[in-house]
């Protein structure tokens, strides 16, 4: 076999693994269109079964979804949660952020007007197997739970003080991120969240809002 034909046979080979490539990527991100809506209802449903968890005394019939703009300017969805009797008693933040392998979503419990962390819940996360995935464990989510909102959270690997957690073996990046995505919505979301608890406190409903924009 000469060079020349053994080139050719390496250029057709690559051809194809190109095609088969494109192909297989192209069947890929179908499917992931096509199942999109269906993973983003799934997440809704779970976010609204979370939150008596995240807020105490929540109830998810009465909370209400509130579409807002961080101090950045860019939209963000929160949920106002409210009680039996239907007074508003928190909120639940969703965030995302990079993680070790992906990005990680959250969701944030906090008191009605921001002084603490009522909660934390790892909605989403494709950390590694056996190590980073263990964010989702109660006990780490379980940290977050009362530290102040209005201050950034520190993740150490031992003895950790008022403002910090202590981070997984072997998922230290993973624990890291956790902190610094709540760290950031809380930062970007703060003065938004505190005007709409400001209209609260006054008596506005964003639900007489919604009704009359229709």
């Amino acid at each position: 076999m000469t060079r020349k034909t053994k080139i050719l046979g390496y250029l057709q080979q690559a051809w194809l693994v190109l095609v088969l490539a494109c192909a297989y990527g192209g069947a890929l991100a179908g499917v992931q269109i096509s199942l999109s809506p269906r993973i983003a209802e799934n997440r809704r449903q779970e976010t609204y079964r979370i939150i008596p968890q995240l807020v105490p005394g929540a109830e998810q019939e009465q909370t209400v979804e509130l579409s807002i703009s961080d101090r950045h300017g860019n939209p963000a969805r929160v949920y106002q949660t409210r009680d039996a009797e239907g007074q508003p008693n928190g909120w639940v933040v969703p965030a995302k952020g990079p993680g070790f392998a992906d990005d990680i979503g959250l969701l944030i419990g906090l008191d009605p007007p921001l002084n603490k962390i009522t909660g934390m819940y790892v909605l989403d996360q494709r950390e590694t197997p056996g190590l980073g995935d263990f964010i989702r464990d109660a006990d780490f989510q379980r940290q977050f739970r009362g530290k102040a909102a209005d201050t950034p959270i520190e993740a150490v690997k031992a003895d950790p003080g008022e403002q910090q957690i202590t981070v997984l073996s072997g998922a230290t990046v993973s624990s890291s991120s956790v902190c610094e995505i709540v760290n950031t919505a809380l930062a970007n979301l703060r003065e938004p969240l505190l005007q709409e608890w400001a209209r609260a406190s006054a008596g506005a409903d964003p639900r007489d809002e919604a009704e009359a924009a229709w």
